[in-house]
């Protein structure tokens, strides 16, 4: 289980920095510093303090009374409950977990506020440079001054929306895609449990046979136990794990990065040729 976090979170962190090779490809050196950073801190503040958790955790020798529960431990972080009784992997952690989950509530305003607001301020500062030209060459600017006002209200409206609903997706997806990469964990007690019924219901039973028939048995028997392990285990496990990682890696993964947008696709037509 410990493991298929690591590996999410690694997966949705490498998701997160080839963003930053979207906006330096494409210009957007802004979002870098208003997008592409306060994400990361807030991933790394929380699911990546988890991932150290899990390694120091793993990495230290405990007795299992001594031993916190990692998932207590986090939920109590998100909590701000820290009770005498409860247990510490090491100094400071208290002091630690409190910074992290501030730093991370943070990065949301930031997320939510600052590009909308850097666009508002650019869009307000060439209004004012066009309707000055306008004012300075005496050129009536009644009706058009009042459409470009509107159409740059609507404008800031949608980049508000569009951002807050970006900031929310990100995130409770950080939660929730964190949580999908259990079925890793999932699939490997399936496959584990199905490997032992076949072991103990088919094949363990011919060996224990002592009679003259017994190896005759034990023949049919592993025939049996080598249909059932290719096409239970291998194909349909196999089938299973591969729907399951290519969801994995279509909605957790790339949701960080990939945005959909671009040039409209046009089928070929010879009439508009």
């Amino acid at each position: 289980m410990k493991m298929s976090v690591i590996l999410g979170v690694g997966h949705m962190l490498l998701g997160v920095t080839l963003s930053l090779a979207n906006f330096v490809h494409l210009g957007k050196f802004q979002d870098i510093s208003l997008q592409f950073v306060p994400q990361l801190i807030f991933m790394l503040s929380l699911f990546g303090y988890l991932i150290f958790l899990i390694l120091y955790k793993w990495s230290i020798t405990l007795r299992s009374e001594m031993a916190p529960s990692i998932l207590l431990l986090f939920i109590n972080m998100m909590m701000f409950d820290y009770q005498p009784e409860h247990k510490f992997l090491y100094r400071g952690q208290k002091a630690v977990q409190i910074f992290l989950v501030v730093m991370a509530v943070l990065m949301v305003p930031v997320l939510l506020l600052a590009k909308p607001l850097l666009i508002y301020r650019t869009r307000m500062k060439a209004r004012h440079q066009v309707f000055g030209n306008n004012d300075q060459h005496g050129t009536d600017t009644g009706f058009s001054s009042q459409h470009q006002k509107y159409e740059m209200v609507v404008s800031i409206g949608d980049v508000f929306v569009n951002q807050a609903i970006h900031t929310i997706e990100y995130c409770l997806g950080c939660i929730s895609n964190t949580a999908s990469y259990l079925r890793l964990w999932a699939l490997s007690l399936a496959h584990a449990e199905l490997s032992e019924v076949l072991w103990r219901m088919v094949l363990q039973v011919g060996l224990k046979l002592s009679s003259g028939v017994g190896p005759l048995v034990l023949v049919l028997q592993f025939a049996a136990f080598a249909v059932l392990t290719v096409t239970i285990l291998l194909i349909m496990e196999g089938l299973s794990a591969f729907l399951h990682a290519l969801r994995l890696h279509w909605v957790e993964f790339q949701n960080k990065f990939y945005e959909g947008s671009g040039y409209k696709f046009t089928p070929l037509s010879f009439d508009s040729m």
